[in-house]
């Protein structure tokens, strides 16, 4: 199994060089990958009618494709991954464009999670559609491939439609993982019939079994080999039983988990950090 941590979006603040310190800190440590979540515009709760949405315009996030462009001159060993992007809302070249520079300038060390999202402020501002964003997101992934495989695409779908096109540099190996997030039976068979691996949101590490155990149903169904799939599981450090949840989920078939230390009460980066070593040493090698 992958060990990875979460980016404290919402708590890094802005400082580049305590930024560097902690992803360089975070390498240090063994970890296998950096992951980012994402939002490109907070809203108005009250506005929108969103009372319980967890994050606000209030809320800090830096942007992830940028961001990684910055780790990935800082580091060389750790994976980046977007856990999740918020595909439908982006133009799909575009975000095939900026996967693949990552890609290329950080050696292979890029993973693409994508979802759908939950904020229509988000969709409205940046001139998508809210309503089909599910149905969208199946036909950007297959873009995506298809501008990273060949220098020159034809492609007319429902939602973009390409013309002898092509981006330029393609990724080292024509290909770059794409994970999905979403817990709803349609995410969940969209896993099974196209995606790399999955970010499931199980607290419970004994849910993950049957979770599992549907996308690789979903699999077979459409011909694919159901043991590629990854898992994605994460953790929560501010909880004591992180570390033992860390390896329920390992057995129950996480290929890799993700701790997160948003949420602990941390004042500075450098607490992050100093979890992120506690929760290494107690967990040991992996």
């Amino acid at each position: 199994m992958r060990l990875g941590v979460v980016f404290p979006q919402t708590e890094s603040g802005t400082d580049p060089a305590a930024i560097r310190d902690y992803v360089q800190a975070v390498e240090a440590l063994g970890y296998d990958h950096l992951a980012i979540f994402d939002h490109v515009l907070g809203a108005d709760l009250q506005h929108w009618g969103l009372p319980n949405a967890p994050y606000s315009h209030e809320t800090l996030f830096h942007e992830p494709m940028v961001f990684f462009g910055y780790v990935a001159a800082l580091t060389t060993r750790i994976e980046m991954v977007t856990s999740i992007l918020i595909l439908p809302q982006r133009q799909t070249a575009l975000v095939a464009k900026q996967a693949a520079a990552i890609d290329v300038l950080s050696g292979e060390r890029f993973r693409l999670g994508v979802g759908v999202g939950w904020n229509p402020a988000e969709y409205a501002a940046l001139g998508e559609n809210f309503h089909t964003r599910g149905r969208r997101s199946e036909e950007q992934i297959a873009l995506m491939r298809a501008l990273w495989a060949k220098p020159l695409v034809d492609f007319d779908g429902k939602y973009d439609h390409l013309e002898r096109v092509g981006i330029n540099p393609l990724p080292v190996h024509r290909s770059i993982p794409v994970w999905l997030g979403g817990m709803s039976d349609a995410v969940i068979e969209r896993v099974g019939r196209v995606a790399d691996g999955w970010f499931p949101q199980y607290r419970d590490p004994s849910q993950l079994t049957a979770g599992i155990e549907r996308v690789r149903a979903a699999a077979v169904a459409a011909g694919r080999d159901a043991a590629a799939i990854g898992f994605e599981a994460r953790v929560q450090v501010s909880r004591d039983t992180a570390v033992e949840q860390a390896r329920q989920f390992e057995a129950a078939g996480a290929t890799h988990v993700a701790v997160n230390t948003m949420g602990a009460g941390f004042a500075s980066l450098n607490d992050h950090v100093d979890a992120l070593r506690r929760f290494a040493g107690e967990f040991g090698p992996h």
